[in-house]
């Protein structure tokens, strides 16, 4: 999808300032309310905003133990597996990849204790043969987007607050 410069300073303010809503984004990039509204509903329909939902933070839900688990799986299973992952809530995200193993998971647990529970969950899935798992010590990088709007388009300035 082509951004221009009104579509990269108006995803920035979300990302910035998510709370501070339609009036005061129009206020703030010069534009009438209406237009903020009809940005946002063609970035969502065309799929660049994913979603509205806050981002939670799972360590301080309890479950400060992060952990990439690669998945090796037989043949023809990739579908089943993927459905059975959704049944484990600590399993936060999967993707299938190419490399180590057919999937990785993001899982988090309470301790290590959990963490390995969580493995054994895994391992017994039909159609797991493997997993090789990968604990995260740190976050160095966080999720993050603002720079790829950053490039969007041509960085728009925001006007001084």
């Amino acid at each position: 999808m082509d951004m221009d410069d009104l579509d990269a300073a108006l995803l920035r303010l979300l990302l910035e300032e998510p709370r501070a809503g339609m009036r005061e984004y129009a206020r703030i990039l010069g534009v009438a309310r209406g237009t903020v509204q009809s940005r946002l509903t063609r970035l969502e329909r065309e799929g660049v905003i994913a979603s509205f939902a806050p981002r939670l933070s799972p360590a301080a839900m309890g479950y400060p133990v992060l952990a990439l688990v690669h998945l090796h799986l037989a043949q023809g299973r990739l579908e089943e597996v993927t459905t059975h992952l959704g049944a484990i809530a600590e399993v936060i995200e999967a993707f299938s990849i190419a490399g180590e193993g057919d999937l990785v998971c993001r899982a988090v647990a309470r301790d290590n204790a959990h963490l390995e529970d969580v493995i054994q969950k895994l391992i017994g899935l039909p159609g797991v043969v493997r997993t090789k798992t990968e604990v995260a010590l740190s976050e160095r990088v966080g999720y993050r987007v603002l720079p790829l709007v950053a490039r969007a388009g041509r960085r728009h300035e925001l006007p001084a607050k």
